[in-house]
């Protein structure tokens, strides 16, 4: 199946977020590009960084392609050729985050014979259901917001047109999605909770790797801050040194899996140690929504029925209207850590509706919290009430997202904490008018503690829920919907949240 192209010409990279997400200039050398590592900080320590320049961008000849195949081939010839080169000791690891840890599922994926490694820092690998079409609802402002930013001086894949073309997962699609159960090196992953786009590719990543020699960390900040700071670099340099010098290091004692928590008002829990992922010994804690809409363990005995408005305009500010919120006060200190699953039966007048979810913190007098992403003193700010209300900078909580007719669930590929939707057309089901049907929506993982008193709000509504990603994508993401969604309650229709507690 070809794809559309479109012409893209040179471009002046933007600042992307106010602040610079708290790295300042000074801290760097200007020799590293944009998510990767910076040579002044590498080359001393016996490590020769290359960066490449993938087919069509900057002055590289030929068209620039997003991901799949094409990618992954590239990246095996480069690996193999770096290792013949005559500085080189053969050994070659890819380090990167974002786009540069997207890649390196798919080659790393075919299995060059002379890496020795990998790191992806924060990385999709399903480039269709994670970001581009999570839940089904076409995600394009951001997509077509980095395409403008590319370099090159020829054509680029524009898979935006291809969404448009091909809505449904087929052979394109899939051959975005990394076949990470393929990857044979040791993995050091790292993961966060606040990217928009990375989050659940990280975690997935750590899932499908099939050998034991991976390690996921999990941070509590904003990636480009943390790619940067000592410590990250000190804790990747035993790792490279582990497998690309044979330098005995203790690496790996190293815990398999480090867990930081968010307290959102309240300093964080750094890399708490644990066996594995998903955490052994989670209690999966039931809460049904009633007509109070304060979810309890016991399900309504009778029928009943909350709506919201679908079709408000959303500016991705957290101050959006037609929103349904549900809140549950902890009696006692809580951790919640891994996925939330939310169980709804809904209906609408309409054939399908994209429906959002969020898992919030609130206070005891019911002030939804924020968490900031970056020290203030990384900003050079003094209050919160300065931070740009940007996704990068400030993290609400997990997000959910399902379009109704995407709903089939197909259980050979999912596990007990998340389902895997075709998003096929053979599997699209349409809705009858007034019919309600039962949507399975998973949220991104998360760690999340709250304190006896403290609030867990879960909202539902017809558009997004995440803060947007940077200051001009406000209001781009529109949600296809009409009318009103009814979420139905109690009786024989059970909605309900699905809370991932883990004792600490």
């Amino acid at each position: 199946m070809e794809p559309v192209w479109q012409v893209r010409h040179w471009s002046q990279c933007p600042q992307f977020c106010a602040g610079r997400v708290g790295v300042p200039l000074s801290s760097l050398s200007g020799y590293e590009k944009f998510e990767a590592p910076d040579p002044a900080e590498w080359c001393p320590r016996g490590y020769a960084i290359v960066n490449i320049d993938t087919r069509g961008s900057f002055d590289s000849e030929g068209d620039l392609r997003w991901l799949g195949t094409g990618e992954a081939e590239d990246g095996y010839d480069t690996i193999e050729h770096i290792a013949t080169l005559p500085w080189s000791n053969g050994h070659v690891v890819m380090v990167g985050n974002s786009w540069l840890a997207m890649v390196q599922w798919l080659i790393a994926a075919e299995r060059p014979p002379h890496l020795s490694c990998i790191a992806p820092f924060e990385g999709a690998s399903d480039f269709y259901r994670e970001t581009l079409c999570r839940g089904g609802v076409p995600y394009k402002p951001f997509w077509n917001f980095l395409a403008d930013r590319f370099f090159g001086h020829n054509q680029q894949e524009d898979v935006i047109e291809m969404l448009e073309k091909y809505p449904y997962m087929n052979e394109y699609w899939e051959d975005k999605r990394a076949k990470i159960e393929n990857i044979d090196v040791p993995a050091y992953i790292l993961a966060s909770y606040s990217t928009g786009i990375h989050t659940r590719g990280s975690f997935r990543g750590y899932e499908d790797i099939k050998h034991e020699k991976k390690w996921l960390r999990v941070h509590p900040t904003q990636e480009w801050h943390d790619l940067y700071k000592t410590s990250t670099n000190e804790d990747l340099l035993k790792f490279l040194d582990c497998y690309t010098k044979g330098i005995d290091n203790d690496w790996e004692k190293t815990p398999h899996v480090r867990i930081s928590m968010i307290n959102f008002t309240e300093h964080p829990v750094y890399d708490h140690p644990f066996q594995r992922w998903p955490i052994p010994d989670t209690q999966y804690t039931k809460l049904y929504l009633g007509p109070s809409l304060s979810p309890s363990p016991s399900m309504p005995a009778s029928d009943s029925s909350v709506s919201y408005q679908a079709d408000v305009p959303a500016m991705h500010m957290d101050a959006d209207t037609e929103e349904l919120l549900f809140s549950y006060t902890f009696e006692k200190k809580t951790h919640i850590v891994g996925y939330p699953k939310i169980n709804l039966y809904m209906s609408d007048e309409a054939t399908d509706m994209d429906v959002f979810v969020q898992l919030r913190k609130a206070s005891p007098a019911g002030k939804l919290l924020r968490n900031i992403n970056i020290p203030l003193s990384d900003l050079g700010l003094t209050s919160e009430d300065k931070v740009a209300v940007v996704n990068p900078n400030i993290h609400l909580s997990p997000q959910g997202i399902l379009r109704a007719s995407r709903r089939a669930v197909d259980e050979s590929k999912s596990s007990s904490h998340w389902p895997h939707h075709p998003h096929t057309k053979a599997s699209e089901e349409l809705l009858i008018p007034g019919q309600i049907v039962q949507l399975n929506i998973s949220t991104w993982p998360t760690g999340m503690i709250f304190e006896a008193g403290q609030k867990l709000v879960l909202k539902i509504a017809g558009h997004p829920l995440m803060l947007a990603e940077f200051e001009p994508l406000r209001g781009q993401f529109v949600a296809e919907n009409k009318g009103r969604h009814e979420v139905h309650l109690g009786g024989k229709y059970g909605s309900h949240v699905v809370l991932p507690i883990v004792e600490m």
